[in-house]
């Protein structure tokens, strides 16, 4: 009798084969996940330990309310607003990737777009969770939702942000579950299904940072950020920041699993990160232009992120650091000997990415909301237990990460397959899974 469970010998399936091979997938996926080295379950203790943390001072945050933060009513954006800020931009970051893997068609990078959006999947998932903690009444998220709560849509820039957000995180998560089952299978993908979803994330990457910058943008009465530029510069920023975090994970990867990522497609990262980094940093010049040149009474601002002033003495140190990151990373990135050697690239990455962050987190934030409505000064520091949270959600986020990336692993590498389906080679299945499941 014939295993509905497997392929009939032309190459359909029964009836329950379906069915029986999602289980199965489900079962292999969760074994996955349980196995691996003491390397491998140090580090998920470790992310299990500081994700403990954060869910411990988040209690502390619910039981005595927003007053253990370092926000007050001078200003109500801080530590988690930055951190969602520039998730966003890593998440939007995928678009990278995709547009020279399947636009261009260039094959070195098809091998990390898999891992590009599963990182996107993650960092959108973090973005939710700094929203969600931000927020002084967690419960009442659900008004903001289309359909469920009563939200003030289409007025509302948050309702559109978690709209683009959601659609994004469900293309993604898509496109990335569908090509693993599929070469799990060993059945090839739908290009008419896949390529024009991958397409549509195109614009839809573009849109999320955008619309996340119009949350900034849209209130009139912080001139620090009502400016136009705002949002080509927060996508500028995210075309910095989260291809410099793609190229470290990677290279972590390829040394944790023996994933086939080439150095070319790396250095094809940091050509593109040249580009960004060029872009951004003349942004900033324009900014740094408009304030200085001809001050108005709105450049305040501005001098309190260069040059600090009214107890906020640490400001300027942060931003020209963040500068002097910028700089050094465009550098490296901009001269092809440096940027072929791996250690000089990742650490343009790392500078690149520790600059991004702090230009989009305090340096965003305070100059926007200092001084505040009736014209007061408020020194902000994140506390312990903002930190503590803020750690926590980074390492849930690195945990799905873990996760999801070892599976997707697994099935490149062959070492999780379909019961009964021919072992293939570990190039022929690398190949297989960026281009479809066709060897």
């Amino acid at each position: 009798m014939t295993d509905p469970g497997r392929i009939a010998p032309g190459g359909h399936f029964g009836a329950r084969a379906p069915l029986r091979l999602l289980a199965d997938f489900a079962r292999q996926c969760l074994l996955v996940v349980l196995r691996g080295g003491v390397g491998y379950y140090a580090w998920l203790l470790f992310l299990l330990v500081v994700f403990a943390g954060g869910v411990a001072a988040y209690s502390q945050q619910l039981t005595h309310g927003m007053i253990v933060t370092g926000l007050r009513d001078q200003l109500s954006w801080g530590f988690y607003i930055g951190n969602f800020a520039y998730l966003v931009g890593v998440a939007a970051a995928a678009v990278v990737l995709v547009i020279p893997a399947y636009v261009y068609d260039w094959r070195p990078l098809k091998e990390v777009v898999l891992f590009g959006e599963l990182m996107a999947v993650a960092a959108i998932v973090m973005c939710m969770l700094f929203v969600t903690v931000d927020i002084g009444r967690p419960e009442r998220f659900w008004h903001l939702l289309p359909f469920v709560g009563r939200p003030n849509f289409p007025h509302s820039m948050l309702t559109w942000d978690i709209l683009v957000l959601s659609s994004y995180f469900v293309v993604n998560f898509f496109v990335a579950s569908y090509l693993v089952y599929k070469a799990y299978t060993g059945q090839p993908y739908s290009r008419r299904l896949v390529l024009p979803i991958i397409f549509f994330s195109i614009p839809l990457a573009i849109a999320i940072h955008t619309v996340t910058a119009f949350l900034f943008m849209g209130l009139g009465s912080r001139p620090f950020w009502h400016t136009a530029i705002l949002a080509p510069r927060f996508i500028a920023s995210a075309f910095c920041s989260g291809p410099a975090l793609m190229v470290l994970v990677f290279q972590a990867l390829r040394r944790s699993y023996g994933l086939p990522i080439g150095d070319a497609a790396l250095q094809k990262i940091g050509e593109l990160l040249a580009y960004a980094m060029a872009i951004n940093l003349f942004f900033i010049g324009v900014e740094v232009f408009t304030e200085f040149y001809m001050p108005t009474s709105h450049s305040v601002h501005a001098e309190l992120q260069w040059f600090g002033g009214h107890g906020l003495t640490d400001l300027p140190v942060y931003t020209w650091f963040a500068l002097g990151c910028d700089v050094t990373a465009f550098l490296i990135f901009l001269v092809p000997a440096l940027r072929r050697r791996l250690p000089l690239l990742s650490l343009g990455c790392v500078l690149a990415a520790a600059g991004s962050y702090i230009e989009k987190g305090l340096g965003l934030l305070i100059p926007g909301m200092a001084p505040d409505m009736l014209g007061e000064f408020y020194a902000y520091r994140p506390t312990t237990i903002e930190v503590a949270v803020g750690a926590g959600i980074w390492a849930f986020g690195a945990l799905l990460f873990t996760w999801m990336s070892k599976i997707a692993a697994s099935v490149v590498l062959d070492t999780m397959r379909r019961p009964g389906l021919e072992t293939a080679g570990t190039e022929t299945r690398a190949t297989a899974t960026a281009h479809g499941g066709r060897p």
